[in-house]
């Protein structure tokens, strides 16, 4: 898989750590047990075009939001992670 880095180009998937999806939200500190159970534990599988946190550690060492669809592994954007939203 190729990853288009915004400080080094496209580079090879194997420079860069898969973090998890990105869009969930941490609950308010007040929201309860429940919910953070909820935002730790209970993830959807969706099939389609998902927003993860990818790490690039062989390269700029920047965080970043890969947009891929996971049917079909395309990526069709990718940014820094700090100062965007999902």
């Amino acid at each position: 898989m190729r990853i288009p880095c915004p400080y080094c180009g496209e580079r090879d998937g194997a420079e860069f750590t898969y973090c998890g999806d990105a869009s969930p939200v941490r609950p308010a500190a007040d929201a309860g047990e429940a919910a953070f159970v909820d935002y730790v534990y209970m993830r959807s599988n969706p099939a389609g075009e998902i927003s993860e946190h990818w790490y690039h550690g062989q390269g700029c060492r920047n965080w970043l939001i890969v947009k891929r669809n996971t049917r079909t592994h395309v990526i069709s954007a990718a940014m820094l992670a700090k100062g965007s939203a999902p």
